[in-house]
């Protein structure tokens, strides 16, 4: 399949009397700054502008996320009501369960609170449903467990929302529910004990994105504010929530942005065993004589997403969440070493199989005639539970259209999707619920089961929904450019400050930047299967070659070696034989207009 030509969009550039104001006041610090420190620090104010910060406190704020900012927990509907029937459940001896789902959110969050209570109550338990035996979210059979375990009480993490049967049923058996989620509720809200969900639609707190692990640091937040103890002592949780940012793909703003700095502080400078253990599978080990940071490099955000929440996930995908609650919340290392070298072996596995179906399944489309249809559905018992979300995430980024992927499981036909920029899947699933058994997610993702009899209906009336309600511009890739900017101004001073951005994440991204009639110092090469390197110099501009890395831009060798070319990138360093240097990450590539002149 080729590969589809990308849309540059422009992000809208702040208005240019804002941007010289702010970019005046970021350099005040400064005494006689060059014309180059002011050039960098007017880009550098557009983007704050874009991203909606707007002062130089504001901006200080961004730069130094400070943890008495984070909002008071009690701000959150019914928190003081959950933080009562939790201590109620202590002071009376009462069994307490915390229940999660299986993925990197739910297991993290589970880790979190359940490690925070056993600390000081020891009569505790956790459950993560099995994936193909129980489904997602509470069980019948996980309430079952509680009442066979005499628990009296169930903090529901990362789930719950739509439980309505399933909280029904534990109160019938006397069971309490408070329920932590952050999903968007359903039609029907569960009759628990308690529920913490800014979502909800009569929710007053400030901030609606956190992620469900987000939720539960809050809860552990309250309890410690209630008993009178100190707020520093929660900092060594933050790597979890940190974590579970990360794989839940949440906004990195507000909040989450301030979780997430330091949770990666966390991981940096003293994590717990279970993930020092599970990073050395990517390569990340131990530095014996550490002076900052206490890995062989520093973890950024994206290393969370690649590293560590695949093997999380791969647990529950191939085997049992719980092993990725044990590696969580272990303190032991020969512990950690067997868990983290199972849960390796799952991910291994699910990499494998992962391989296996997306091979077949784009067989299929290319042997199908799909070139009308604006979705894809496409079923094969065969293929493993587990890998079906991966390979329609794969699937609708390569295609450019929504995906739902169906195989067999427990006698029904269950499904993943994944949508495409500015359509809502959930909704167009939701106008199918009369043929389903269940469904659950958000606008970009989501998870089903029907019966097979109504698979053909369903894929019929899906794929309508879909041809009635998208629009073209969301079938066609594009890549949102921050700014345009002159080659020459991109220096070691501007990755500096671009690294303070950091962590990075939905609606706050790396800034991607353009640069326009380049051309290449006689060095492009093709790299790797099909990656290109070379040397970029601006036209008409005095400056040093800047090394250039282009993954998977292979087809623009001959366009790169005999014209002027258009480029959108990163700004990067690269470590080679630990030699640093500047490095563009080329994400695509485009011929100069001037060349048709």
């Amino acid at each position: 399949m080729m590969k589809m030509v990308k849309i540059w969009r422009y992000k809208e550039t702040a208005e240019q009397e804002k941007v010289n104001s702010l970019a005046v006041k970021l350099c005040m610090p400064r005494e006689n700054p060059t014309e180059k420190d002011k050039r960098t620090y007017k880009i550098v104010a557009n983007l704050l502008l874009q991203r909606g910060i707007t002062t130089y406190d504001e901006a200080k704020s961004f730069f130094r996320p400070d943890l008495n900012s984070l909002y008071d927990p009690f701000l959150m509907n019914d928190m003081d009501k959950a933080v009562e029937r939790i201590l109620v459940a202590i002071s009376a001896g009462e069994r307490i369960l915390v229940y999660g789902d299986y993925d990197v959110d739910g297991t993290s969050a589970v880790a979190l609170v359940y490690s925070y209570l056993q600390k000081f109550y020891p009569n505790i338990d956790y459950y993560i449903p099995d994936r193909y035996d129980e489904g997602y979210g509470v069980s019948f059979k996980g309430v079952d467990y509680a009442q066979s375990t005499d628990v009296k009480l169930i903090i529901c993490l990362d789930c719950g929302i739509k439980a309505t049967k399933e909280i029904s049923y534990a109160n019938e058996k006397k069971i309490d529910f408070i329920v932590c989620d952050h999903h968007l509720p359903g039609q029907e809200i569960p009759q628990a004990y308690v529920i913490l969900d800014p979502k909800l639609s009569n929710s007053t707190y400030p901030y609606k994105e956190l992620s469900g692990c987000g939720i539960g640091f809050k809860l552990i937040q309250a309890l410690q504010k209630k008993q009178g103890k100190p707020a520093k002592d929660l900092k060594s949780y933050l790597d979890l929530v940190a974590i579970s940012i990360a794989a839940d793909v949440v906004p990195v703003t507000n909040e989450n942005r301030i979780l997430a700095y330091h949770g990666l502080k966390v991981i940096n400078h003293c994590p717990r065993v279970g993930l020092e253990e599970i990073l050395k599978y990517g390569n990340i080990t131990h530095v014996e004589d550490k002076t900052e940071f206490y890995f062989n490099r520093e973890l950024t955000i994206m290393d969370l997403v690649f590293l560590i929440g695949p093997r999380i996930n791969a647990a529950g995908r191939m085997e049992s969440g719980r092993n990725a609650v044990e590696l969580l919340v272990t303190k032991k290392k020969e512990d950690a070493e067997n868990i983290a070298a199972k849960i390796n072996e799952n991910n291994e596995d699910r990499k494998s199989k992962d391989q296996e179906a997306t091979i077949e399944a784009k067989r299929r489309l290319e042997s199908m005639s799909l070139t009308n249809k604006k979705s894809i559905v496409l079923f094969n018992e065969n293929w493993h539970p587990g890998i079906i979300g991966i390979v329609a995430s794969r699937l609708s980024e390569e295609e450019c259209k929504p995906t739902i992927i169906f195989t067999r499981n427990n006698g029904e036909i269950v499904g993943s999707a994944r949508s495409v920029k500015d359509f809502d899947i959930y909704s167009a699933i939701e106008k199918c619920r009369h043929l389903l058994t269940h469904f659950g997610g958000h606008k970009f993702a989501a998870g089903l089961s029907l019966k097979e009899k109504h698979f053909e209906e369903f894929k019929r009336l899906f794929e309508k929904e879909v041809e009635d309600n998208i629009t073209d511009s969301s079938l066609v890739p594009e890549i949102l450019i921050d700014m345009d900017v002159n080659l020459g101004d991109v220096n070691d001073k501007l990755h500096r400050i671009l690294k303070q951005f950091e962590p990075f994440g939905p609606e706050n991204n790396q800034p991607i930047f353009s640069s326009k009639d380049i051309y290449d110092a006689k060095s492009v090469r093709k790299v790797g299967t099909n990656h290109l390197k070379f040397s970029a110099i601006p036209i008409n501009e005095n400056i040093r070659p800047i090394s250039c890395i282009g993954f998977s831009l292979s087809q623009y060798y001959e366009l790169l070696k005999e014209n002027m070319v258009d480029i959108c990138y990163t700004i990067e360093e690269n470590n080679y034989l630990g030699k640093l240097e500047l490095q563009l990450n080329v994400k695509d590539i485009k011929e100069s207009e001037n060349n048709k002149e």
